[in-house]
C-alpha cells in the first residue's frame, strides 16, 4: 500500500482538509459505512484542482445516470454533490457467483473559497465521470500610482 499526497509542499494548511480516517477506510471497509457491499461507493472519492480560471471537481461515478446525481450550493459557499447508485434487481432464477460492484448513497461537501462564482457553477456527466466547474472571480490587482518626491 502506498500513500500519495497531492498537496503542495508550500501549503502548510493542505492537510487540514485531509480525512484522518482515510487510511483506515481502505484497510477496513466496514468503518466507512458498516455494510461492506456499499462501503466503497458510499464515500465517493473526488478530486479538486484549481486552475487560474476555475475550481474543478471530478468524481468517477460509473453506472450512475445524471438523474441520480444532485449538485447544489448550500449556505452560499458549500458545494454539495450527492446521489445514489441503485442495486441491480434480483430475479429469483438468477444465481449470483460474485457481487463486487458497489451501490448505495453518497454525499460530499466542499467549502468553496471566497473567489468562487457560485452563481455560475456548471456540471456534466460524461462516460461515468462527473465534472463540476466553479469559475473564479477576477481578483483586482491593486492600482499602484507612483508619487514623485520633491526636493
Amino acid at each position: 500500500m502506498s500513500i500519495v499526497r497531492r498537496s503542495s509542499v508550500f501549503d502548510p494548511f493542505a492537510d487540514l482538509w485531509a480525512d484522518p480516517f482515510d487510511t483506515f477506510r481502505s484497510i477496513i471497509p466496514a468503518i466507512s459505512g458498516g455494510n461492506s457491499e456499499t462501503a466503497a461507493f458510499a464515500n465517493a472519492r473526488m478530486d479538486w484542482k484549481e486552475t487560474p480560471e476555475a475550481h474543478v471537481f471530478k468524481a468517477d461515478l460509473p453506472g450512475v445516470k445524471k438523474e441520480e446525481v444532485k449538485v447544489e450550493v448550500e449556505d452560499g459557499n458549500v458545494l454539495v454533490v450527492s446521489g445514489e447508485r441503485t442495486k441491480e434487481k434480483e430475479d429469483k432464477n438468477d444465481k449470483w457467483h460474485r457481487v463486487e460492484r458497489s451501490s448505495g448513497k453518497f454525499v460530499r461537501r466542499f467549502r468553496l473559497p471566497e473567489d468562487a462564482k457560485v452563481e455560475e457553477v456548471k456540471a456534466g456527466l460524461e462516460n461515468g465521470v462527473l465534472t463540476v466547474t466553479v469559475p473564479k472571480a477576477q481578483v483586482k490587482k491593486p492600482e499602484v500610482k507612483a508619487i514623485q518626491i520633491s526636493g
